[in-house]
Order: structure tokens, then C-alpha cells, then sequence
């Protein structure tokens, strides 16, 4: 455990962070821009794992593994997000034969 600290630690923090950044942006990028709901959820998971990544970095820094489990719930609920969402979206298959998140607007009516 101690040589993944001591790797961790051999990249600059900046660095991290400006990667965390890239992938937080594109995982925006992807929630603005997509009108496929998978797509969308998966660019909800860049985000979370841009969190994730800045969470264990910062962890490891600072030598406090609060950070850590935060980055298990996180997963966690990455994980029940991703399973009820895909069953609403199987759901919403079946109703409209299509995925498209602009569809959704007719669930108001």
C-alpha cells in the first residue's frame, strides 16, 4: 500500500488537478450537449469520477483516508444511480421507442 502512495506522490498535484478539470468538463459537456440518455448518464459518471480521482489524490496528500471513503460512497452511488436510471430508461424505450431526453418533456403531460 505504501508504493501506491509513494507512485501516487511522483505525480504533481497540479497535474490532477487539470486532469480532474478536463474530465469534470467533458462529463458537463456531454450532460449539455447529448440528447441520448445513456450518454448522458455516462458523462454523469466522468463527472463523479473526476470527483473521485480529486478525492483520492487530495487523500493521499494529505494522509487522511476520510477521502477514500468518500470515494466508496461515491461508487456506491454511482452504482444505484446507473441501475435505477437504466431501468428508466428501459421503461421509456418501451413507451416511446426512442431514448431521446427531449421525449421526456411529454411524461408532464
Amino acid at each position: 500500500m505504501e508504493s501506491f502512495f509513494e507512485t501516487v506522490k511522483v505525480v504533481p498535484l497540479n497535474h490532477y488537478i487539470l486532469l480532474s478539470a478536463i474530465i469534470f468538463s467533458i462529463g458537463v459537456i456531454g450532460v449539455l450537449i447529448r440528447r441520448n440518455a445513456i450518454v448522458v448518464f455516462m458523462s454523469v459518471e466522468l463527472m463523479l469520477n473526476a470527483v473521485n480521482l480529486l478525492l483520492t489524490v487530495f487523500s493521499v496528500y494529505g494522509n487522511d483516508p476520510n477521502g477514500q471513503v468518500f470515494v466508496f460512497f461515491i461508487m456506491a452511488l454511482a452504482a444505484a444511480e446507473i441501475a435505477i436510471g437504466l431501468a428508466i430508461i428501459v421503461m421509456i424505450h418501451r413507451n416511446t421507442n426512442s431514448i431521446d431526453v427531449d421525449i421526456l418533456n411529454r411524461l408532464k403531460w
